[in-house]
């Protein structure tokens, strides 16, 4: 299906493919050979992977052989929350998960937990942890070891989270703690260690990657995983069987180097181009002027700098977003992994949103290929919509 000029304003849900990327994957599709052969041919396909893992490890801080390469996230994620999940020496599983109530869903339904054995970490009204409460549950434990599972950034919202402090909490207490990092990496530094999780969730397509590829990261070496998710073959020193999507792991190291050499730029000047967080600013700040009573979710909060979640009262998210598409602009109303549903956020829920203003909830998304034509497509639109949804209000007035 062809499409016409369009302002694509939904990055969190997948970056369009970076042309280097594309460029790269095509030259990976053209090796013959498996990863795992020993000829030439074989040994050609490894030495593109394990550049793929040094890029990858490079994004985040990490030691190259602590990466492992799965299909996307939600795999990394199911792999990782286990019980199994241990340092290295340690006979006593963790057996108690507690997860931010504002989680993706590959985290809050992707664990292999019994159900009685989860709890979630309530957030704040502004999206954010609630630290507090983390810190009471755990001196509350009774001699079982928890793994936490606390985001880095929320995909809805954008909210930062305090991963560091819920890993000093969690570590006090002789847990683990993973963070879902798909939405932060590349956006804000995720340095592995600065951030103390014993291991993150990572997915190529967030980054202008090939969908299909993602990857777990150990803190190291001492971070095991004795149930594997998918076995079989020796594949990714054994925490992932099955021949290497050598193209798709090739793209995401390409996207992951572009996208820390963009964390680099970042201030470089004007002559560096407008970047995501200049183009947020710019379009929260015109939306507020064209719609005084707009509500931008987790405002209070530091936030991606590319993310812009918002509600209108009076305002409905399936009306907006048609209204949206047909201007031109492809927005969400919140996470896209519903199936192409369009339903009340989870996220806004825990954060005491009331439904009715939840309801009306649009999140925009900017990235790479971003402009100031994007934003001003985006006020148009907007200004449209406005001034639609004003009229109705004063004609029932």
């Amino acid at each position: 299906m062809m499409i016409g000029v369009r302002s694509y304003l939904d990055h969190n849900a997948t970056a369009p493919l970076r042309p280097e990327v594309a460029e790269a994957v095509a030259r990976a599709l053209a090796l013959p050979g498996n990863a795992s052969s020993v000829h030439a041919e074989g040994r050609a396909a490894r030495a593109a992977v394990e550049r793929a893992r040094a890029e990858v490890a490079m994004l985040v801080a990490a030691e190259p052989r602590n990466v492992v390469f799965t299909s996307g996230g939600t795999e990394a994620a199911n792999t990782v929350l286990t019980p199994s999940l241990r340092r290295a020496g340690e006979h006593e599983p963790v057996s108690l998960l507690l997860v931010g109530a504002a989680e993706h869903a590959c985290v809050r339904d992707g664990h292999r937990f019994p159900r009685d054995r989860v709890g979630e970490v309530p957030v704040t009204p502004e999206g954010t942890v609630d630290l507090p409460w983390l810190a009471e549950r755990l001196e509350r434990l009774d001699g079982c070891r928890p793994l936490v599972s606390i985001q880095a950034a929320n995909n809805e919202t954008g909210v930062i989270q305090p991963v560091a402090e819920a890993a000093a909490l969690t570590h006090r207490r002789g847990g683990l703690l993973h963070s879902d990092a798909v939405q932060a990496a590349g956006k804000i530094p995720c340095d592995i260690k600065t951030i103390g999780a014993d291991v993150i969730t990572l997915s190529a397509h967030k980054l202008g990657g090939p969908k299909g590829v993602g990857a777990l990261v150990l803190a190291s070496d001492r971070i095991e995983i004795a149930d594997r998710l998918i076995r079989g073959g020796g594949q990714e020193r054994g925490y992932r069987a099955g021949t290497e999507n050598v193209a798709g792991i090739v793209g995401f190291g390409v996207a992951a180097a572009l996208a820390a050499r963009d964390a680099s730029r970042a201030g470089a000047g004007p002559q560096a181009g407008p970047n995501a967080g200049t183009l947020r600013d710019a379009a929260e700040a015109r939306l507020r002027a064209l719609a005084p009573d707009a509500v931008v979710f987790g405002s209070g909060a530091e936030r991606l700098p590319n993310t812009l979640s918002f509600a209108i009262p009076g305002m409905r998210a399936e009306t907006a977003l048609i209204r949206f598409d047909l201007e031109g602009v492809a927005v969400s109303s919140g996470s896209a992994c519903s199936s192409g549903k369009v339903k009340r956020s989870h996220v806004l829920d825990a954060m005491g949103v009331a439904p009715a203003l939840a309801d009306g909830a649009i999140r925009v998304s900017f990235g790479w290929n971003s402009t100031e034509v994007d934003v001003d497509r985006f006020i148009a639109a907007c200004e449209k919509l406005v001034a639609t949804l004003y009229e109705r209000r004063a004609a029932v007035a």
